[in-house]
């Protein structure tokens, strides 16, 4: 049995995609806050939904997925009974060393999820505290797993690690978003030129994965002598297109 403290966009993201890839949802036990988005998530998704943290007490793991703000009021509450659980927070502020300061000598994890895990492709890093042994470990990775990857990190590539995964998703909608418009406007229709678009990311994105050639040399096969593909390249390179992405990773990454 699991248990979630938190519903919201990235809680409810992890769960649904737990449940929508083969997890028990008779395993999931969440405890949601004010509003009523929990227990509708829970009407659709068919997990136990709770009013109280002590009501996860006969859980295994608990997941931590709320705000900054409410973090340590959930941490007071969780306390009375994490000693023998696996506690994997999701908050960004949540570090392994925060955690072991409010729960004492329990076994926390830090882990930052991107929102692709709703549909099991995502891309989650992780930092366990030192008590976590290989088999918690292994407990860990055989529920996340339902979600997409997961890569154990030191938690000081925690946060840059999160935010190229985690950010990102926006980024590449922003990217989506703009190639449809070049669609639109050399005389595709929205719908096509929307599918065109996420097609090639899906597409370009399962190459790259797959292949044994780096994304430089992915690039280099379709760049072909004074075509096309290397004139539109030319033109990223223009305008800043690199430069853009990285400074968008700095805005990201510095608060």
């Amino acid at each position: 049995m699991i248990g979630f403290i938190g519903a919201g966009s990235i809680g409810g993201a992890v769960i649904t995609g737990l449940v929508k890839n083969g997890f028990d949802e008779n395993e999931i036990i969440v405890k949601g806050g004010h509003s009523n988005h929990t227990k509708l998530l829970g009407d659709q998704l068919g997990f136990q939904v709770v009013k109280k943290v002590k009501q996860l007490e006969d859980t295994e793991v608990i997941f931590i997925a709320v705000g900054a703000n409410a973090l340590d009021s959930v941490l007071a509450e969780l306390k009375e009974i994490a000693t023998d659980k696996l506690i994997v927070a999701f908050t960004g502020s949540a570090s392994v060393t925060h955690l072991k300061q409010e729960l004492g000598n329990v076994k926390v994890a830090h882990a930052i999820p991107n929102t692709p895990v709703k549909v099991g492709a995502g891309f989650t890093g992780i930092t366990y505290s030192d008590n976590f042994t290989e088999d918690d470990k292994k407990k860990i990775s055989s529920i996340l797993g339902y979600t997409g990857q997961l890569v154990e990190v030191p938690e000081a590539q925690l946060g840059i690690l999160g935010t190229v995964a985690g950010c990102s998703p926006a980024f590449l909608d922003v990217f989506i978003e703009a190639l449809s418009d070049a669609g639109v406007k050399h005389g595709l229709n929205r719908e096509l030129a929307y599918d065109a678009a996420i097609g090639m990311a899906i597409g370009a994105s399962k190459l790259a994965k797959q292949s044994e050639l780096n994304v430089s040399a992915l690039k280099d096969e379709v760049t072909s002598p004074g075509g096309s593909t290397i004139r539109g390249v030319a033109a990223l390179e223009e305008y800043g297109f690199r430069n853009a992405v990285i400074k968008a990773v700095d805005a990201a990454e510095n608060e």
